[in-house]
């Protein structure tokens, strides 16, 4: 699973959309996004409620806490949210130790309400943890003690009466329409695989449940599958995360291909690097390089799946290689290539693209003293093994290379245990 948070308005939509259609619950949620791009004109056109009723407005950044810290504004007409906007807009600010521009806001209406509930599901391997109580708000934390919380195994169904613990304490006018809407809410977080809901607070209006703030997380894992239902969905950079010119590139990449490229810089000094196949297998790479102890001279994190072009593999390849070889400092250092074994990924037609890109990179892998570790199994593994110590006896380049016999956890300790080694 690949937790990826989205906007506040994303969330929103999401539930609205498909709590109507999966337990015939209306939300009356409205609401607007506005950006540096938003013309406030054309917005009013195509939300007519902007221009006839009190306003709130507020970061939609993927931070918390925005009432603490004054970045929430109630009560406005829409001449008032313009300028709220306008004042903020672009503006840096710190927010959880990270600084960065407000670019994106969330304009709704100001629903007076006297009653704040909270409502969290997160889900984890073995089912959902769901949390619920009667004191929402800002001061959640101070009253975490009030928070009345269930696990639910993956194998069980929600019901009435698994819900009942958390909606035990509340007034009976009130004790079914908020059990109603946990189990709704619960169907769209498994219908549209959630991995994390949180509405802090909720309340009622009229005797309707009404998010007032919401924050979600998708498994984006799960896109294939939910292409249509979750829509035109954006899966921001955590704020303060600035994508560097070389994984803008990979991004855009990723972008125009049916595979799944991703490359991300952790220390542009580091000696031990990766590419490696499958998103499984990277994670194990990395963690492994941390659990041996030398997660500070982890690279990057490098991930390529889905059967990618040889041209894409190639471009992928020269961006992780250049990287890797950036201002020789006359230490040795690792690149792993390989990763699991594949289901369906020709490998030796995927090793054609990286390569070539070694083979370019000839003078830079010898003047940072590369030692190449390949491991890797899968649909034709052999030609494209067999292709790879060709490779390292032609370049004069150290390159060991091993098949599905050798583990994957084993191949990054050799790494290691070689660059890290005095020269004798």
């Amino acid at each position: 699973m690949a937790r990826k948070k989205i906007r506040e308005y994303d969330s929103k939509r999401l539930l609205k959309e498909h709590l109507k259609r999966l337990a015939n619950i209306d939300l009356q949620i409205r609401s607007a996004q506005v950006t540096e791009s938003t013309d406030f004109t054309e917005l009013t056109n195509q939300e007519s409620w902007l221009s006839s009723t009190k306003l709130v407005v507020k970061p939609d950044m993927l931070f918390g806490k925005r009432g603490k810290s004054g970045l929430v504004a109630l009560k406005l007409d829409l001449a008032e949210v313009a300028d709220f906007v306008k004042a903020r807009l672009g503006t840096e600010v710190e927010m959880e130790g990270c600084k960065a521009p407000i670019t994106t806001f969330i304009v709704e209406p100001f629903v007076p309400h006297d009653q704040e509930y909270y409502l969290s599901i997160v889900s984890d391997r073995l089912g959902c943890t769901i949390s619920f109580s009667e004191c929402g708000g800002i001061e959640i934390e101070e009253n975490w003690d009030k928070v009345k919380t269930i696990f639910l195994p993956a194998e069980k169904s929600m019901t009435l009466e698994v819900c009942a613990p958390l909606i035990a304490t509340l007034p009976l006018e009130v004790r079914a329409k908020i059990g109603n809407f946990i189990m709704g809410a619960f169907a769209v977080f498994q219908d549209l695989d959630f991995s994390f809901m949180e509405m802090n607070p909720f309340t009622l209006v009229e005797g309707e449940p009404f998010p007032l703030d919401m924050r979600g997380e998708l498994d984006d894992t799960a896109a294939f599958k939910n292409f249509n239902k979750w829509g035109d969905i954006e899966f921001p950079l955590p704020f303060g995360r600035v994508l560097s010119p070389t994984e803008n590139f990979i991004n855009g990449l990723d972008e125009k291909t049916s595979a799944s490229l991703k490359f991300t810089v952790l220390n542009p000094k580091g000696r031990i690097w990766t590419m490696v196949a499958g998103g499984g297998a990277s994670v194990i790479y990395a963690d492994t390089v941390g659990d041996l102890g030398y997660a500070s001279e982890l690279g990057n994190y490098a991930e390529y799946s889905g059967a990618p072009k040889e041209d894409e593999v190639l471009q992928y390849a020269r961006v992780v290689i250049d990287c890797a070889t950036a201002d020789p400092d006359g230490r040795k250092r690792a690149l792993l290539i390989g990763g699991g074994i594949a289901n369906f990924t020709d490998v030796a037609a995927t090793f054609n693209g990286i390569i070539r890109a070694l083979r370019e990179k000839e003078t830079r892998l010898k003047a940072c003293r590369m030692h190449i570790y390949v491991r890797r199994g899968g649909p034709n593994y052999q030609t494209g093994l067999a292709r790879m110590r060709a490779l390292g006896e032609e370049l004069g380049v150290p390159l060991e290379v091993y098949g599905p016999e050798a583990t994957m956890t084993g191949i990054c300790k050799r790494a290691i245990d070689c660059i890290m080694l005095p020269d004798a």
